[in-house]
């Protein structure tokens, strides 16, 4: 406890101190004259504000929690070992030591590349094996979680215990686990990934102690803790139960979005339609849309909402009496070509703008408007034909599928829990371009769950999780405020252009104290654990992250595909892997260039030596940060790191 109020007595002055600089910073130094560094470079500091505050509200209630109850004996356990194309070798030693958990349970492979190989491989050993179903044929996958989503309706345990082809699993790890789940509320229980191919220098940044440990505390204390893919046992009626809310979200939202579409075009035929008995039929149908909105904001179940509005539909459209055959025959025509098509990504109906403005243009006869209403209602896929199942209780919206599963299970009144024990080790990416395609793989799938569906809109969520869901949503941002800080020293010390005012007693005031004291939160929150490297690749990463950001909105915005790239669990050829960092190369470059130019306009009188002493600080700490890529660059691997000694 004396350390929790250590933590937060530093996060409360970082927050303090954080604000005065970054208000002073807005009010009184931006040198306006230079608005076009000067006020990015404030708003990166902001940014920096931001990130650091939620870092402070995550370590508010960091806590490990007690030691766990024993499992009850009877409990019924399916573990997943999910594998797409890793070496059979290496899937089953996973396999073999997942069946070799000591709490009884059921051992499946599930094997998204079905290969004959490792069905051998697996009936040999006694393991399970499961491939997708043909309902799965010419159907969008969905990557892991349309795998996991097969294997859910091809096993029936209680509770599932996830693990990644190279996570190889302690034989104590159900047994240390689902005791959490004595609390019939508790529906995730996620432990570390710690990995064993890693040197102590780690100089791919795989390692993640700030994150396996403070952080998902921190996190876990505001019932946040959140599903990381792997090493992680979840409730089997929880998944089921999202899958059916999902599905009737899904459902209902394509049924209002029809029923609106119906009401502009009635709105138009009824604007144009002659008088009597035309006119009436088409107010009939229109107050029947109305009224079927009014159901759905009410809550009635969807299936008795369309059921109710396509009877009233049938039973008025039988008593019209067309005047017009041949326009009748136009809107029929009009009614065939409507691009009514499902999304294959949402899985809801899809009525373009264009298509809905065209509709609600045409001039249509009475009949005509009232089968395109028809034909928008019966178009819902109620059944979800496009999709190889109808409920999808592991979330497809994005291409990580973890954060987004156990944000919608919180959204639902469900608890998780983090346990801090390392219960299974695996492999770190081996090389440069390895771990860009991972973490860029994260990175996306993050920022497509933020634009999608933003946590600080989700319905269900406390205020203290949307906070965490979105904190670490924010922290992918991060890119756009790099380039920032890069950039700015550089351009002092090269061309004599100052962001601010001046580099006066008053900044330094109010810029030291709040450095000072956020670097004592994280060493205060790190509690002795190595975090260096991490806050190394925060910023080395930069073209990682706004790549990510860039692919992420053109995904959710205008439909770009987002390939789901399966990390490589082996050494990939390291020929030309400077190419995948030459912007922080270049970085490095113009970073020391920048430094002998400033040290020389300094010198020759051109430039204030305090100005460029706090500059070439800067670039200082810029260089020492980006030096991890050289390192990275250099690394040829766990045991040539070893004997080489790099």
């Amino acid at each position: 406890m004396s350390r929790l109020w250590l933590l937060r007595v530093a996060a409360f002055l970082t927050v303090a101190l954080g604000l005065n600089y970054v208000l002073w910073r807005w009010a009184a130094s931006v040198n306006w004259d230079a608005w076009w560094i000067a006020v990015p470079l404030v708003v990166a500091e902001t940014y920096s504000f931001v990130d650091v505050a939620f870092f402070g509200m995550t370590m508010w209630r960091a806590q490990p929690r007690p030691t766990p109850p024993p499992p009850p004996p009877d409990l019924t356990v399916d573990v997943f070992v999910t594998t797409y194309d890793e070496p059979v070798e290496l899937v089953m030693a996973t396999a073999v030591a997942a069946r070799d958990i000591r709490y009884p349970h059921r051992t499946w492979v599930l094997d998204d590349g079905a290969r004959p190989a490792l069905r051998e491989a697996a009936q040999a050993a006694g393991v399970g094996y499961v491939v997708r179903t043909e309902d799965w044929t010419d159907r969008p996958r969905h990557a892991k979680a349309g795998n996991l989503n097969n294997a859910l309706f091809a096993t029936d345990g209680e509770f599932l215990l996830v693990l990644d082809a190279d996570q190889v699993p302690d034989p104590r790890i159900l047994d240390h686990t689902l005791g959490y789940f004595t609390d019939p509320l508790v529906t995730l229980v996620q432990t570390p990934q710690h990995f064993t191919n890693v040197t102590d220098a780690d100089p791919l940044g795989s390692q993640a102690p700030l994150f396996y440990g403070p952080i998902q505390q921190g996190k876990d204390g505001w019932n946040a803790a959140f599903f990381c893919g792997s090493n992680a046992v979840l409730r089997r009626d929880a998944l089921m139960q999202l899958g059916l809310v999902g599905y009737v979200r899904e459902t209902e939202r394509s049924v209002r979005e029809a029923l609106l579409a119906s009401r502009r075009v009635l709105a138009r035929a009824r604007a144009s339609a002659p008088g009597g008995m035309a006119r009436d039929v088409l107010e009939q149908v229109e107050d029947a849309a109305h009224t079927a909105l009014e159901r759905l904001d009410a809550g009635e179940p969807v299936s008795e909402v369309t059921y109710a509005f396509q009877r009233r539909v049938d039973a008025v459209s039988a008593a019209v009496v067309a005047d017009d055959v041949a326009a009748m025959q136009s809107d029929l025509a009009a009614i065939a070509s409507l691009p009514i098509q499902p999304d294959r990504e949402l899985g809801t109906l899809v009525v373009d703008e264009v298509a809905l403005a065209r509709l609600a243009d045409r001039d249509w006869s009475p009949l005509g408007a009232i089968g395109s209403v028809q034909a928008l209602i019966r178009a819902v896929d109620v059944d979800r034909g496009h999709e190889a199942q109808a409920l999808l209780p592991v979330q497809t919206v994005s291409v990580t599928e973890d954060m987004a599963t156990a944000m919608h299970l919180h959204a639902l009144g469900w608890r998780t829990v983090y346990h801090h024990e390392r219960l299974a080790e695996g492999l770190a990416p081996d090389d440069l371009g390895t771990m860009i395609t991972q973490r860029l793989r994260w990175a996306q799938g993050t920022l497509q769950g933020m634009l999608r569906e933003n946590p600080l809109r989700l319905p269900g969520l406390s205020l203290g999780q949307r906070l965490m869901y979105f904190s670490t949503q924010w922290s992918y941002l991060a890119g756009f405020a790099a380039v920032v800080y890069l950039a700015a020293p550089v351009i002092f010390l090269c061309f004599g252009v100052l962001p601010v005012t001046a580099w006066t007693v008053e900044f330094f005031a109010r810029f030291i104290p709040f450095q000072v004291v956020s670097q004592l939160l994280f060493l205060l929150a790190a509690h002795g654990v190595r975090t260096w490297r991490g806050q190394q690749y925060s910023l080395a990463l930069f073209p990682v992250w706004i790549r990510a950001t860039v692919t992420a909105a053109a995904n959710v915005w205008w439909g770009r595909p987002l390939r789901f790239a399966v990390t490589p669990k082996t050494r990939q050829d390291t020929t030309g892997s400077w190419r995948l960092v030459w912007p922080q190369l270049l970085a490095i470059a113009l970073l020391v260039i920048a430094a002998v130019v400033g040290t020389v306009r300094a010198a020759l009188g051109m430039a204030p030596w305090v100005g460029t002493t706090v500059n070439l600080l800067w670039v200082g700490y810029d260089l020492l940060v980006l030096s991890v890529i050289v390192q990275a660059l250099r690394y040829r691997g766990y045991r040539a790191g070893i004997e080489g000694g790099s």
